[in-house]
């Protein structure tokens, strides 16, 4: 395809993910308009990189853009970037194509689409998971919900920015499937500190713990990328921040209670997780949900 026949894009939310999405999007060639809530963020990334322009307004990306990425907090901001007085709506004409990358809600998603549908305009939400390092390389994991048509329309630019597109189902599909990694994954990271801990306490190194995990039932992305990497080092530095997690945790208990389903784990673990929110206290890293379980358990994980 030539660049004269690519749609133009926008991107909205230029932080630790969105920031290297978008310049991968540049990078296949696309011509990428750019705002963020800090406009010096927004210009620096457009000083960068040729084909990126900084935009003033969500407006002003949305007049130069067929299809706009938001990388967002949460639904209820996406929900405000597109209907505010300065928002995509306001510069959008029928056609376009908003494609959500953020972990939301996913009853909102379908409130906002609904919306959009009215005025010509078609949604895919596509949620990642692969943390920093994925968005940074490339390596992200993207799980869509929408129409096949709408999602075909975009799988390039998915290509782009990842290594995987799994089409989960309808719109919403995607951050369904999305808060549920999370909620799992939360989970299993109070269990393998949990236990972790338990062991250091009674004479085992924690480092063998964690081999002997990988080779074993209790192995887990926490195990192989996150207690060496950030916890055994004394780091605690994921830059995923614990706030988000819990944000992820509570959408999908609220999921749970939608569809009239007890979800007693989950729900005893959101209790842990905002104990251990309030107790480190806002933007720290999602790593510091080990040193709060330290802390309840008086025990230092340290390798012997």
């Amino acid at each position: 395809m030539s660049t004269s026949s690519l749609p133009r894009l926008g991107f909205i939310g230029l932080g630790v993910m969105g920031g290297p999405m978008a310049g991968h999007l540049e990078k296949a060639g696309y011509a990428v308009s750019v705002f963020d809530a800090l406009a010096s963020t927004s210009q620096a990334l457009a000083d960068a990189q040729a084909d990126i322009t900084a935009r003033p307004t969500p407006a002003e990306v949305a007049r130069h853009s067929d299809i706009v990425v938001t990388m967002l907090p949460n639904g209820r901001v996406v929900r405000d970037v597109v209907f505010d007085d300065d928002g995509l709506l306001a510069g959008w004409k029928a056609g376009a194509l908003l494609l959500d990358t953020s972990s939301a809600e996913p009853w909102i998603t379908r409130e906002t689409a609904a919306r959009l549908e009215e005025r010509g305009i078609a949604m895919v939400d596509a949620p990642v998971s692969g943390a920093a390092w994925g968005a940074q390389a490339a390596e992200l994991v993207f799980m869509v919900g929408g129409d096949q048509a709408a999602v075909e329309r975009v799988r390039p630019l998915l290509d782009a920015m990842g290594r995987a597109t799994f089409h989960l189902g309808p719109l919403g599909a995607g951050h369904t499937m999305k808060c549920l990694n999370n909620l799992v994954t939360a989970i299993t990271l109070t269990a393998t500190a949990e236990g972790l801990a338990i062991g250091t306490r009674a004479g085992l190194d924690p480092a063998v713990m964690t081999e002997v995990m990988n080779e074993s039932t209790a192995g887990s992305w926490i195990t192989r990328t996150h207690i060496h990497q950030r916890v055994l080092n004394r780091s605690f530095d994921d830059p995923f921040k614990l706030e988000l997690m819990l944000k992820d945790m509570g959408i999908a208990v609220d999921l749970a209670r939608q569809q009239g389903m007890p979800a007693p784990i989950s729900s005893a673990g959101q209790q842990l997780w905002q104990a251990a929110s309030l107790a480190r206290g806002p933007g720290v890293s999602v790593s510091e949900l080990v040193r709060w379980v330290e802390t309840q358990m008086q025990v230092e994980i340290r390798s012997q």
